[in-house]
């Protein structure tokens, strides 16, 4: 059987933090800043982590 081919999309979005988390980039950063807030856009600067409901789909994508 051939090796599986994990998700292209899912590995330029997610990397493995140390503990075996995923870290992802926070959404609406793109286009249509003028109206959000300087604080609004700072905080979204920040990564985080993707939740633990989702992490084992993400995972799945990307072969882990």
């Amino acid at each position: 059987m051939p090796k599986m081919k994990s998700n292209s999309g899912a590995k330029k979005r997610f990397r493995l933090t140390g503990t075996g988390r995923l870290r992802r980039k926070k959404a609406f950063t793109s286009h249509i800043l003028t109206k959000k807030s300087q604080k609004r856009k700072r905080n979204l600067r920040a990564g985080t982590l993707v939740d633990t409901a989702d992490e084992p789909r993400m995972k799945k994508l990307l072969n882990m």
